[in-house]
């Protein structure tokens, strides 16, 4: 039986992830016009060593994801404030009926809302 090759992580940390994507926009450091913008929870010490080596401001965008009826770890789309993004592709392999989209989708809007 073979073993899967372990290969090693591309970055020490999530923090080690935005500081090296900061290097790679420094093109936008101290304009005037950028915003960075963090998911939480993965996303936000990310966008915080990118938005301090850039001197840019962060904020943070809420988003939810939609999972799909029985699979629950498996998006059918996702909601952040006043915006819902759908994977159509999943919806219709999986044959979700519209209403349970749109159910599911006030459901996490909800919960946004709350956050």
């Amino acid at each position: 039986m073979l073993t899967p090759a372990v290969q090693p992580p591309r970055f020490a940390h999530r923090r080690d992830a935005g500081r090296r994507l900061a290097t790679a926009l420094q093109h936008y450091a101290g304009r005037t016009d950028v915003l960075v913008l963090g998911l939480p929870r993965g996303g936000v010490p990310v966008a915080w060593e990118v938005a301090r080596a850039l001197h840019a401001p962060l904020d943070v965008v809420v988003v939810r994801k939609l999972g799909t009826p029985g699979q629950p770890e498996l998006a059918m789309g996702a909601v952040a404030r006043g915006v819902l993004v759908r994977e159509e592709s999943v919806i219709v392999r999986h044959h979700v009926a519209e209403a349970v989209v749109l159910a599911t989708a006030a459901r996490e809007q909800a919960e946004v809302a709350r956050r």
